[in-house]
């Protein structure tokens, strides 16, 4: 079958979505769905994304009626989960054939000390809630707010990375993060046949948090190969990633469950 012209009519939840590779996803969802659709963006950076909204409402698909709603809140929260449900039914009409959730929202961690050094089960159990936690009860709770139903195809994104399947050093917060996420949609997965379940690794972007990595990696073989990639432009464009996970969008192909590098698409 050939690939989709576009997305439908979409409801879009997008987590992390004022700048880096959130802001380039919710840019390319505003020209890949219809008109009538609306796409609901989240981030902790209230002014940023805001920036990110009116320039879409802005857009030609914005002035062809694609509706956009901000939510600036910390994912972390449970009454900001509330806050994005509830303006997600509120964004969602009947018309609507698809619904799209992509989580997106990550941090880093403290990557300047090694897996000995976290004793503080406070700092611990604060990244796992922003990073785990929230992708997972966002998500439960977007899929209880829109059931099953037919004429409804229901999708939803973790955006993960290489450290959910390799351990790098100094990085013991992020790999295990990543790794419980992949996971936790894998088992989403097989719960829920009809649902698609996608665990999407963008490659080594051009990010803030790529230059985070570079500059406070404890492990000095970890923050040399970071820094190489930097130097010889190996890194890639949030655009050019967001472009193949709208291919695998498009497509609709992918096994669902599956963790699929963007090298492989």
């Amino acid at each position: 079958m050939p690939p989709a012209a576009d997305l439908g009519r979409a409801l879009c939840v997008v987590t992390g979505a004022s700048r880096g590779f959130g802001r380039a996803v919710a840019l390319d969802l505003c020209r890949l769905v219809q008109p009538g659709s609306a796409l609901v963006l989240v981030a902790r950076s209230g002014a940023d994304l805001r920036a990110v909204q009116a320039e879409l409402t802005e857009s030609q698909a914005g002035r062809g009626g694609l509706k956009v709603e901000a939510v600036a809140a910390d994912v972390g929260k449970v009454e900001s989960l509330e806050d994005v449900v509830r303006i997600s039914r509120d964004a969602f009409n009947e018309e609507m054939e698809t619904i799209i959730v992509i989580n997106n929202a990550a941090s880093l961690g403290d990557v300047s000390k090694y897996v000995k050094g976290f004793t503080d089960m406070a700092q611990v159990d604060a990244y796992l809630s922003l990073n785990v936690s929230s992708a997972v009860c966002l998500t439960a709770r977007l899929l209880q707010a829109f059931p099953a139903r037919a004429g409804l195809r229901r999708c939803v994104i973790n955006v993960t990375s290489i450290c959910a399947l390799q351990p790098f050093r100094s990085w013991g917060l992020y790999c295990t993060g990543k790794a419980a996420r992949d996971m936790m949609f894998k088992v989403l997965a097989e719960e829920e046949p009809e649902l698609r379940v996608l665990s999407y690794e963008p490659g080594p972007l051009d990010t803030e948090m790529q230059m985070e990595a570079r500059t406070k990696t404890a492990d000095p073989s970890i923050k040399k190969k970071f820094s190489n990639m930097f130097a010889q432009g190996q890194l890639v464009t949030c655009e050019a990633s967001s472009a193949k996970l709208m291919k695998l969008l498009l497509e609709d192909e992918f096994p669902s469950g599956e963790h699929i590098d963007i090298f492989d698409v």
